[in-house]
């Protein structure tokens, strides 16, 4: 089966839109998905700076949704061809972790959500001339036409509803929010300060106003700061003196929770000493660096944890966060720029320069 991708040939080169080739049909338990969106998410771009981890070329993007058009025969997955479905990580679904309902810290996360964990497999994606493409990206590959995925890690929605914006809440607005609402449980008289006002901070900042929990956002961007407080938040620069105690005076104190999107390490400190005794620091970006942490950061019962995909089991937080949208609740569709995929180089500019907050790429039906 051949259709369009577009792939990344080197660390330091455009994304380039090529024919590829499928190799195989859907196996037992996997489905063939016609791409109609997918969102670009800064996991992706950061393919670029992995320093040589992520072997190329490769068809990158983890954010994909669209209409299930092929299946392994005896699946038995309730998912069939026809079906809407928002694509979402790998996972084993047989470890200790999945058994516990926490399939993002699946014992073999690495292996099927990266490159580096796949480089044994035969190829399943090639270019025209033969040539192996790294295989299943977040278990997806979806910056293309076509993905072939594990039906594990998809969840169906309404076919009514507009299936190429909802690729997003597949990681990025799954992240944000999940960490709100199931890590921190936050609700009314929770405090939370969100500390970066990208895709994550801000559906983050949409999950705390939903569930009633009062919500601080500090961003070093004033366009990012005003939609935080769109959204329901209390914009802080990240540049104002003394941050720490602006944050405590509002929030009454001190912030229950705070959530780090930045991987900030001058920020991980403040939002540290933000919190109130008992508090939680959630972080999510990966840090590029050791982490010092300042004296008293960690007194009086003050803890830090690293948050993975929002501690979310998808097939059911996908569907509580569509029911708070089509309530009015969680307008992340607010966050998204389309693009037809062909501009995807345009699309990772806007993101990098900020003048995107998720960009969502839409395969051209005519080039399939």
């Amino acid at each position: 089966m051949r259709f369009q991708a577009a792939v990344l040939r080197a660390y330091d080169a455009p994304f380039t839109m090529e024919e590829v080739v499928l190799q195989t049909e859907p196996a037992v338990g996997e489905i063939l998905v016609e791409i109609a969106g997918t969102g670009m998410c800064r996991t992706d771009l950061a393919v670029r700076h992995s320093a040589g981890r992520s072997p190329l070329p490769a068809v990158l993007g983890h954010e994909g949704a669209g209409v299930v058009v092929g299946t392994g025969d005896g699946s038995g997955t309730g998912i069939g061809v026809g079906d809407h479905v928002v694509l979402s990580f790998d996972s084993c679904g047989a470890c200790p972790t999945c058994r516990g309902a926490a399939p993002a810290y699946c014992d073999s996360f690495a292996s099927l959500n990266l490159f580096a964990g796949r480089r044994k497999e035969p190829p399943r994606l090639t270019d025209t001339s033969g040539g192996a493409l790294a295989p299943r990206w977040f278990g997806q590959s979806s910056f293309a036409a076509y993905a072939l995925v594990r039906a594990r890690n998809a969840v169906r929605v309404d076919p009514a509803l507009p299936i190429e914006l909802l690729g997003p809440l597949g990681c990025g607005a799954l992240t944000g929010a999940g960490a709100v609402l199931n890590t921190f449980r936050a609700g009314p008289g929770d405090p939370l300060v969100v500390l970066g006002a990208g895709a994550v901070g801000l559906t983050a900042v949409m999950a705390a106003t939903a569930a009633g929990a009062p919500a601080v956002a500090v961003d070093r961007h004033p366009e990012r700061l005003a939609a935080a407080e769109l959204f329901g938040a209390i914009p802080l620069p990240a540049t104002a003196p003394d941050l720490p105690g602006r944050i405590r005076r509002l929030t009454d104190g001190g912030a229950r929770y705070a959530l780090d999107t930045t991987a900030s390490p001058p920020l991980v400190n403040q939002a540290l000493h933000a919190l109130r005794p008992t508090g939680t620091l959630g972080l999510v970006a990966r840090l590029p660096g050791p982490l010092t942490l300042e004296p008293g950061t960690l007194d009086r019962g003050r803890s830090v944890r690293h948050i993975c995909e929002g501690d979310a089991v998808p097939a059911l937080l996908i569907p509580r966060l569509i029911g708070l949208w089509r309530a009015g609740r969680f307008p992340f569709d607010q966050l998204i720029r389309t693009y037809p995929l062909s501009d995807i180089n345009e699309a990772e500019r806007d993101c990098d320069a900020g003048r995107a907050v998720k960009p969502v790429l839409l395969p051209d039906r005519a080039s399939r």
